[in-house]
Parts: C-alpha cells; sequence; structure tokens
C-alpha cells in the first residue's frame, strides 16, 4: 500500500505544479526582476484515498529578461481509507523557466521548463519518490482577441525499482471574459509511470479572478476520462509584484 500511495503521489506532485490552476504550462516566464507567490493547495482522491499538498508554495523570480527561477516548497498529506493520514513535507522542486521564441502575428510563443525533483519527502510515509526526478518540456502560445492557447509535451526521467520514464501532453484554452476574469479548460494525457501501470487523460476547468494587481484567486476542478480519479482540485491565492 506504501508503494502505491508514493506512485500516485509521484504523478501528483509531477502534474500540479505547472501552470497554475492548470496542469499544462505555458512559455511565458515572469518578467525581469518581478516575483509570483503562489499559497496553494491540490488534491485528488479515488474511491480508496485522498492526497495531496496543503500547503505549497511556490515562488517565481524573472533573473534575467525571457527567463525565470523557480521554487515550490510542499507539505504533502495522504489519507487511505481505514488506514490514517500521513502529512509531512513533501519532494522541492527547482526549475527555470526560459522562453527562446516570442510570439508574433504567425508565430506562437516557445519555450522550456526543465525541472527537477529533489527527494526530500519521506517516503516511508508516501510522501515522496525516494529518487531524483527530472521533467524535459516543451511549451507553445498562441493568442487570438480575448482568446489564448498553449500547450505542449514533456518528458519525465523517473528513477527506481518498478519505475519508469512517462510522457505528459497538454492543452489549455482560456478565454478573457472581462479584464478581473479569465475561465478555462484543460486536456492533458500522461503515460504510465511504473512497470505495470497504465496511462490515464484528464480535463480540468479552471478561473483566474484579479482582485487588483497585485492579488489573484486561482481555482480548477476536474477528474479522469479513463482512469481511477474521481476529483482533482486546485484552489490558490498569487501576490505579483515588482520593479516597474
Amino acid at each position: 500500500m506504501k508503494r502505491i500511495i508514493s506512485i500516485i503521489l509521484i504523478l501528483l506532485s509531477a502534474n500540479s505544479f505547472a501552470g497554475p490552476p492548470y496542469d499544462t504550462d505555458d512559455p511565458d516566464p515572469v518578467s525581469f526582476h518581478h516575483w509570483e507567490v503562489y499559497f496553494s493547495s491540490h488534491l485528488t482522491s479515488d474511491v480508496t484515498q485522498w492526497q495531496g499538498t496543503a500547503p505549497h508554495f511556490e515562488i517565481n523570480y524573472g533573473i534575467i529578461p525571457n527567463v525565470q527561477i523557480h521554487v515550490i516548497v510542499p507539505f504533502a498529506f495522504n489519507a487511505v481509507r481505514n488506514e490514517g493520514t500521513q502529512y509531512g513535507y513533501g519532494d522541492t522542486e527547482l526549475g527555470a523557466k526560459y522562453r527562446f521564441v516570442k510570439e508574433t502575428n504567425w508565430c506562437p510563443e516557445i519555450g522550456i521548463f526543465p525541472l527537477v525533483e529533489l527527494p526530500s519527502g519521506n517516503t516511508d510515509k508516501g510522501l515522496g519518490n525516494g529518487k531524483t526526478q527530472v521533467y524535459l518540456p516543451v511549451w507553445l502560445q498562441k493568442t487570438f482577441g480575448k482568446w489564448t492557447a498553449y500547450g505542449g509535451t514533456g518528458y519525465w526521467i523517473n528513477p527506481g525499482k518498478g519505475n519508469r520514464n512517462w510522457q505528459f501532453h497538454g492543452l489549455t484554452v482560456q478565454y478573457q471574459v472581462m479584464k478581473s476574469l479569465s475561465v478555462g479548460t484543460e486536456l492533458y494525457h500522461s503515460t504510465s509511470s511504473t512497470e505495470n501501470g497504465s496511462g490515464e487523460t484528464r480535463f480540468n476547468f479552471g478561473t483566474v479572478i484579479n482582485l487588483d494587481e497585485t492579488s489573484h484567486l486561482l481555482f480548477s476542478a476536474g477528474s479522469s476520462i479513463n482512469g481511477s480519479t474521481r476529483l482533482q482540485c486546485y484552489i490558490g491565492y498569487q501576490l505579483t509584484f515588482g520593479k516597474g
């Protein structure tokens, strides 16, 4: 059972820390000398358990033009029916997003966002993977008036006994209803991360509410189309600030 919990948390940590409040990310880095700070929680559930972060803290900083650095500090939990709840520090995420093609009238914005998952969580409690993981994605984005579409594909290097390297493919479409509100939906597929596992396709519906120039609320919820996930949910509060 501990191994099953660990596998699920691997998937959770890999997917939930992408483009809040969605799992699919975009190639747009934080502006030079600007900050994004998130206070968030993400959970998933199936018929036997709940697992997620409560909370996790995400910080993005535009260190040079077209490049942001990234860190996530997560506090993870899993609650298995009839077996109690485990809670503690999870696996730390580090990364850097680099946009190497800017959007034009005919060309989409293109960037990469390599991530490293450090095995800082307690594997005996099912709060971490126990091995360093590496994610190598490519993201594209194009805007059409009030519509924005972004997505891409990525490859996870997932070492460890019984594990296998796996892929992520996702697409998100957002609509700017008004200056203070956007809504969106996403569809993504991940291949199996274990030797005996199977892939899963999920969808999400989400919204971003801009309370003012610096404060934002983010929410998404969805489920799987061909997997065991009954519910996945993200809720977060974001602060954006910087020079200029």
